[in-house]
């Protein structure tokens, strides 16, 4: 079992949410809710996952993330 951090966006437009896994280039999915966002997520990482072990790729490491506000 891995663990990774996930960004849950939320979408303003079509009141959902959109996650996106730092660790896993390309890895985005979405949900209308929160709950239904990170099943999502469980989802895409398994089968992002499967893709790697069959191209014969190493899983990443998930990296430490930092979420923070700068102002411009």
């Amino acid at each position: 079992m891995r663990r990774f951090h996930l960004v849950l966006k939320p979408d303003k437009e079509d009141h959902g949410y959109t996650v996106i896994v730092p660790s896993l280039p390309g890895c985005v999915t979405e949900g209308d809710t929160v709950e239904e966002a990170i099943a999502n997520a469980k989802e895409a990482i398994a089968l992002y996952m499967d893709l790697l072990t069959e191209q014969g790729e190493d899983i990443p490491e998930d990296a430490d993330a930092v979420i923070t506000t700068v102002e411009v």
